[in-house]
């Protein structure tokens, strides 16, 4: 229920060329107890001051000059096509031009000469409804906005659950989270050069990260070995995709989805001669061959144990050496012609 304070703090605008009619109004709904009413004989005014006070009723004359009350009516309803417009129509005229202002968006009308009871119950009435309308709606939009910071949350708590198990799968790499961190910046800034849309880079930045997780069932004293790898061993490290893809498969989510085919396909080569399965050129899917220059990029231009990192240069030069055959040549274009952002993730190291 609206209480009776509220009822008359509500804001009230009356529209009428006839000065003798707004000063009845106002007189009738002063002494009522209403305290929040502005008038103007201006009908072009309407607009503008609607817009201002956002007012709880609005009375209106339909014969005016200048702008009668059906072109303000169209206004109104132009401004909040979806809103409740508390519209009480002003009119002496017949019940047909009547019915079209009830057509038009009025909500009721006051018969000139004004009826004393007759102003305060139908204004009383309008005003009810709209800070009801009022109610609910600010009452929805504060479920809305509830709802919109779980979604975030539960996001965000996605976001984090998967960026600490790539983390998990890095650390038993003798990594320390920065590969990721700039892998998955460079598979975003790659996949935006090309095409993707800003919400398929947030999802390759997100999903990226776990292309290596398949490391986590990969023994120690293969993984860690600071020397070359034999044939055999290097065998099992190859695993790591096929291991990584199945930790991830079985989900109907977008996220795993999209990890998994990474997870699968970020060590095959456009020439056929990557793993696991050498599928060659557009065969790959395009979300492992964005993620295979990003993740050699950073290999490259990082140290490891058994490695000094490359310069940022000498790491592109062989990107391109590698165009064509270990990379789709159009992604290495766009990769160096991004060179500037790149860089900036470069040297944040």
């Amino acid at each position: 229920m609206i209480s009776e304070e509220k009822i008359f703090a509500a804001k009230i605008l009356a529209v009428d060329d006839n000065i003798l009619n707004i000063q009845i109004l106002k007189k009738i709904l002063a002494n009522a107890g209403f305290i929040n009413i502005t008038t103007t004989t201006d009908p072009t005014q309407a607009l503008a001051l609607y817009k201002e006070l956002q007012p709880d009723l609005v009375l209106l004359d339909l014969n005016m000059p200048k702008m009668d009350g059906f072109a303000v009516m169209v206004q109104l309803s132009i401004l909040n096509p979806e809103d409740y417009l508390p519209l009480l129509i002003l009119t002496a005229e017949e019940e047909s031009i009547r019915f079209k202002a009830l057509q038009s968006g009025a909500k009721d009308f006051l018969h000139k000469p004004y009826e004393h009871m007759d102003v305060l119950l139908k204004s009383r009435n309008i005003i009810e409804v709209r800070l009801l309308y009022n109610q609910v709606r600010n009452h929805n939009a504060s479920l809305d906005q509830q709802v919109n910071d779980r979604i975030k949350e539960i996001r965000d708590t996605r976001l984090e659950v998967i960026q600490r198990l790539a983390i998990a799968a890095e650390l038993r790499d003798a990594g320390t989270g920065k590969h990721i961190y700039r892998m998955s910046r460079y598979s975003r800034i790659l996949a935006l050069a090309i095409g993707f849309t800003k919400e398929q880079g947030e999802l390759l930045l997100t999903t990226s990260p776990l292309h290596d997780i398949g490391k986590i069932a990969i023994p120690d004293s293969i993984l860690l070995k600071p020397s070359a790898l034999t044939p055999h061993e290097f065998d099992i490290i190859k695993t790591h995709t096929t291991l990584g893809a199945k930790m991830l498969s079985g989900s109907d989510s977008v996220f795993l989805k999209m990890a998994e085919t990474i997870a699968l396909s970020h060590h095959e080569k456009w020439d056929g001669r990557g793993y696991p399965r050498g599928t060659r050129g557009e065969d790959i899917p395009l979300v492992g061959r964005i993620c295979a220059v990003a993740d050699v990029f950073d290999a490259l231009s990082s140290s490891r144990p058994y490695k000094q990192a490359w310069t940022f240069d000498k790491t592109m030069d062989e990107l391109t050496q590698m165009k064509g055959t270990h990379f789709e040549p159009r992604l290495v274009d766009a990769f160096r012609d991004a060179t500037k952002d790149i860089k900036a993730i470069y040297d944040q190291k």
